[in-house]
């Protein structure tokens, strides 16, 4: 039986969500990891618990939300508290296992900029919306996740501007810094998945999604990109998977 006709979002898509096991605690951001997550657990992790930052505990939306105050958060949530408990009661004492994040820049050692394009703040290239709530997931969740679809413009050797902290320059930064969480732990991209080292903390190419060859992720990257010595292929979409990305998708329409 030939293999359903995908596109690499909806691998991107896909890997992120199967990421996500049930019974975890999941922070959430608006776009591709809210797509991820929903469809997470819409599948196998029919108990991942969605917390967005507007104070939605246990949102479980009919379709994707615009923003995190789309009120279909509400409305579906097991309990609706207030931001500032979200942060000192849930987030910051480590109590949420995966922090879901997107980026406009990622460095090779998972810093994450959504603030300013360009070396002088005061005058940036591009002003991005900025930092909301990820510097704390970023810092306190247990680990994150980023989702981002890969190119060199994204994937640079040092963010222009460190909105959310990763593992800074490398090993043991956290821990100096006294950060509680685990930091990023997998990147989930359109050509395949990258986990820190575990001596080093630098990104490295550990899964290609199918059809894709390592020269290409090579050179949507804007650093010496290392390889898994054990470098192996996400396995494909099912047509499950599939079919339940694309009625999220179109409940949303």
């Amino acid at each position: 039986m030939s293999s359903p006709e995908y596109s690499t979002d909806e691998m991107m898509s896909i890997a992120a969500a199967r990421a996500l096991d049930d019974g975890m605690s999941c922070f959430v951001g608006i776009g591709l990891p809210s797509t991820a997550a929903n469809l997470a657990r819409r599948s196998h992790a029919p108990n991942l618990k969605l917390i967005y930052e507007s104070g939605c505990l246990g949102a479980k939306p009919s379709r994707l939300p615009l923003s995190i105050g789309d009120g279909e958060l509400a409305e579906t949530a097991d309990a609706v508290i207030s931001v500032p408990e979200v942060f000192n009661y849930w987030l910051q004492p480590g109590r949420i296992d995966v922090g879901f994040l997107g980026a406009a820049q990622l460095d090779k050692f998972g810093n994450i900029n959504t603030t300013v394009i360009g070396s002088d703040y005061a005058d940036p290239k591009v002003r991005l919306p900025g930092a909301g709530g990820a510097p704390e997931i970023a810092a306190s969740c247990r680990e994150v996740f980023v989702v981002l679809r890969q190119s060199k413009r994204a994937f640079v050797e040092k963010v222009d501007f460190v909105t959310s902290f990763g593992h800074g320059s490398g090993r043991g930064d956290r821990e100096r810094l006294g950060l509680p969480g685990a930091g990023p732990t997998l990147v989930v991209t359109d050509l395949g998945l990258m986990r820190p080292d575990p001596g080093t903390a630098e990104l490295t190419l550990t899964h290609l999604h199918p059809g894709v060859e390592v020269e290409q992720v090579r050179e949507a990257t804007g650093w010496a990109l290392k390889v898994a010595d054990d470098l192996r292929r996400t396995p494909e979409p099912t047509e499950a998977e599939l079919s339940g990305l694309r009625e999220l998708k179109k409940a949303g329409e």
